[in-house]
Formats: C-alpha cells, sequence, structure tokens
C-alpha cells in the first residue's frame, strides 16, 4: 500500500481519477489494507433480518434472509471530494481486499444472487453489504410446543485470521438493529422476532496470536402458537370432555361401550391427521404429545370401565349372591360417599307365617269314633295336601324373590363402583391438566425470561 498521499484530481476527469483508484488500489486483494502489517484491521459488523423462512425442529435448523453490512478503512487512501467530484464510488469487489467473516452456524451454501461491488468513501471507508440466506444450526428445545420460545445465534468471526490481524466490533448498537429488522420484516408466518442481545466474547491477550475475534447475537424468536391451539388442543378437549360426559349414560339402557369405542377410533384418526403438525427431534418429545397420550389413556381406561361395570351389574348369574363384606363396604359406606341410596326391596315373604300356616294345618290326634269323625279327618288330610302343594308353591316364589333381590344388589354395586371410578376421573383428569398447564407456565417464563 501506498502512502498516505491524496487523488491528484487536477485533470478534473473521470478516467484520470480511475487510474489513480487501479493504480492504488487495485489487484491488492491478498494482503490486509494496511500501512504497516503490525497494524490489525478493524471489522465493524451489522445486519438487518428480512425474514424468518423456516424453523426446522427434526433437524435443529433456523433458515433466515439477511442484509449483511460490513465496514473497514482502507489506510493511505483519500481524495478531496470537491477536488474530484464526488464522496464515494462503487468498485469491484473482487478488485479489493475483503475481511473472511463468516457465521460459525452456517450448515449450508449462501443461496443468494452475487453482489458485484461495494463503496469506497473518500476517507478510505469501505461500505460493503452483502445479502446472506443463513441455513444455520440452533439448539430447538420444543418441550413447551406450541408455546415455545426459542434462542438462536449468529457468531461472526473471521475464518483464518486471529485477533493480532482482525478486531471486530459492533457497527451499531443492537437495539437498532432490532429495529431495523422489525420494520424490515417481510415475512408473517409462523414465528416472529421477539428480541435480540449482542456480546463480545472476552479473549485473553495470551490468546490473540491463535483466537479469532468474535461478535454473537442471540436471535430471540417466539412460535405463533394460535394455529395449533385451534387445531390440536381445544378439538383434543372437546373430545375427553364428551367421553367425560358420557359415564352419564347408563349402561344397562343405553350400549355405552360402542359410543366409548367409536370416540376413541376418532381420536386414534385424529391424531394420525395432526401428526405431520407435531415437531420431532431425537430424545426429545414435547408435552403436548404427553397431553394427546394422557387424553387417550383416559379414554381407554373410561372403555375398561365400563365394560368391569357391565360385567358386575351382570355378576349375579355368574357369581351368585353378593359376599357379605363386599354389601357392607361398597352398598353401605361407598354407597353414602358418592350419594348413592340403597333401595329396599318390598318383595320378602315371612318365614314365620309359613311356619304358622303350617303348624296350623297339622293333623288331629286321635282315631276318629264316627262317621263324622271320619269325613272331618278327611276333610284335613285333603287340607294338608293343599297347604303342602301352596308351601311348596310359596317356597318356589322365595327363591325367585331371593334371585331378584340378588340380582339387584349386583346392579347397585354396579352403580356404586360406576359412580366411585367417576369421581375418580374427573378428579385425575383435574390434576393431570392443571399439573400439565402448570408446567407449561413454568417452563414458558423459563424461556420468556430470555426475552
Amino acid at each position: 500500500m501506498k502512502s498516505a498521499e491524496p487523488f491528484n484530481c487536477s485533470e478534473g476527469t473521470t478516467d484520470a481519477f480511475l487510474t489513480d483508484v487501479k493504480d492504488r488500489i487495485y489487484g491488492k486483494t491478498e494482503i490486509r489494507p494496511v500501512v504497516h502489517l503490525r497494524t490489525p484491521t478493524n471489522i465493524s459488523v451489522s445486519f438487518t433480518l428480512y425474514g424468518i423462512l423456516d424453523v426446522d425442529e427434526k433437524a435443529q435448523k433456523l433458515d433466515t434472509f439477511l442484509w449483511v453490512n460490513l465496514f473497514w478503512n482502507i489506510e493511505g487512501l483519500s481524495w478531496d471530494p470537491d477536488e474530484c467530484g464526488t464522496n464515494r464510488i462503487s468498485l469491484p469487489r473482487k478488485q479489493l481486499w475483503r475481511p473472511d467473516i463468516i457465521i460459525n452456524e452456517f450448515i449450508d451454501d449462501n443461496k443468494v444472487p452475487e453482489t458485484y461491488y461495494l463503496y469506497v468513501t473518500n476517507t478510505g471507508h469501505v461500505i460493503d453489504d452483502q445479502p446472506f440466506h443463513v441455513i444455520s444450526s440452533c439448539n430447538l428445545d420444543i418441550y413447551t410446543f406450541p408455546f415455545d420460545i426459542q434462542n438462536c445465534t449468529f457468531t461472526f468471526n473471521s475464518y483464518l485470521h486471529t485477533v493480532l490481524d482482525v478486531q471486530l466490533s459492533f457497527a451499531k448498537p443492537v437495539e437498532e438493529v432490532l429495529s431495523d429488522s422489525y420494520q424490515a420484516m417481510a415475512t408473517q408466518g409462523e414465528w416472529e422476532l421477539v428480541n435480540m442481545h449482542a456480546e463480545k466474547p472476552i479473549i485473553p491477550p495470551q490468546d490473540w496470536n491463535k483466537t479469532q475475534d468474535m461478535l454473537v447475537y442471540y436471535i430471540v424468536l417466539r412460535r405463533r402458537a394460535t394455529l395449533y391451539v385451534v387445531n390440536l388442543l381445544i378439538p383434543s378437549c372437546f373430545l375427553i370432555t364428551v367421553d367425560l360426559f358420557s359415564f352419564l349414560l347408563p349402561p344397562k339402557n343405553v350400549d355405552r361401550s360402542t359410543f366409548k369405542m367409536t370416540l376413541i377410533l376418532g381420536y386414534t384418526v385424529f391424531l394420525l391427521l395432526m401428526n405431520d403438525m407435531l415437531p420431532v427431534t431425537g430424545n426429545t418429545l414435547p408435552l403436548i404429545n404427553a397431553f394427546f397420550s394422557l387424553c387417550l389413556a383416559l379414554m381407554v381406561a373410561s372403555l375398561l370401565e365400563t365394560i368391569f361395570i357391565i360385567n358386575i351389574q351382570y355378576g349375579s348369574t355368574h357369581y351368585g349372591p353378593l359376599p357379605q363384606w363386599v354389601r357392607v363396604f361398597f352398598l353401605n359406606h361407598v354407597a353414602r360417599l358418592v350419594c348413592l341410596n340403597k333401595t329396599q326391596s318390598d318383595q320378602n315373604c315371612d318365614k314365620e307365617e309359613l311356619i304358622f300356616e303350617n303348624e296350623a294345618c297339622d293333623p288331629m290326634v286321635g282315631n276318629p269314633k264316627s262317621k263324622e269323625d271320619m269325613k272331618t279327618c278327611a276333610s284335613l288330610q285333603q287340607l294338608r295336601e293343599i297347604t303342602h302343594e301352596l308351601i311348596s308353591i310359596r317356597q318356589q316364589v322365595d327363591k325367585h324373590f331371593k334371585t331378584d333381590e340378588s340380582a339387584d344388589e349386583w346392579d347397585l354395586l354396579g352403580q356404586v363402583i360406576d359412580r366411585l371410578l367417576f369421581g375418580l376421573y374427573i378428579a385425575f383428569l383435574s390434576v393431570s391438566f392443571i399439573t400439565i398447564v402448570i408446567i407449561w407456565l413454568i417452563w414458558y417464563r423459563k424461556t420468556a425470561s430470555l426475552i
């Protein structure tokens, strides 16, 4: 680089000015534009975020479009803007030295049209603006999906030059970068930019000869959750509510099990259709997957409960009379707990009456003395036979009444257990949903602290 002498524009022509520029700086792309090589080149960095194109949770990638601004000085370059007629000129980028500034998180090619020029001012200040299609790696935490907030980084540093050769600085405050990005943001997709932070890590002097200087920008993104709430959470809540109220259907009069199986089938189809909307990563599952699994598990448990209750209510035909401890515990204590009164059967028979009738119909003692006595004994014998037949009929009726009473007890046991499990279902459902909401809020506040 030649000494700091101003350009000679005395001829007043553009050709003479460009000839002098070419002679001074053209083709010197191999070394930094400094007079002494021990002098580091200061690069000022800034950018504007124009769009958030995509966030790939499975591949942990962030797809954005940036306009990157780089500023540095060419030592020894200056001219008089009044004499030369301009205070800046555009020059071919490939003819000048350019800093090898990269974004560390880059994982793909920059697929944007190439720009060919940059500006050089009369003080030797270089302004280089370039578009970048940045596909960068980002550690995405989707546990609180769809209410997740992501913090991705853009780390600017030289590819080769250490701190002794190239030093980086912020061209403008990060608040201004954020404001410019808000104004330039052209996309209104699933993600929105909520905040931006920046820092320059401190590098110890003893590491300057082996470490590159760097600038770190933290990009805070928030997912727009309305689509997922409407299409995923609300339908799931509706279906689990329908399953909850299906307990009000009487299992003996309505085929409740068929209704619940239809509900489970519909929810399974719903999950299959909505599966593409759920993010997928390696070992981390979002909390919403636990929510869906819980809803499906509750529906299956509800179906199993219905099968169990129907089996109990028809248990009298298979299991005989209700055991005494079951009758005492469930029909007395648990029935009062679930506010279900035990109905008393009015089809009971009095065994003492049978005994009394049986005793009243005993035959006369002794032998008959006359024809009238013989007639009386014959009448008593007929009455005795009739009484025996009536007693047999009454015993059959009593047996039938006892069978009906046993069936009523099994039916009442089924009602008691059904109402008890219904209460437990409501309690478990409420506790589970409240727990999931609390976990959602805790993680959301934890990630929202990044804003």
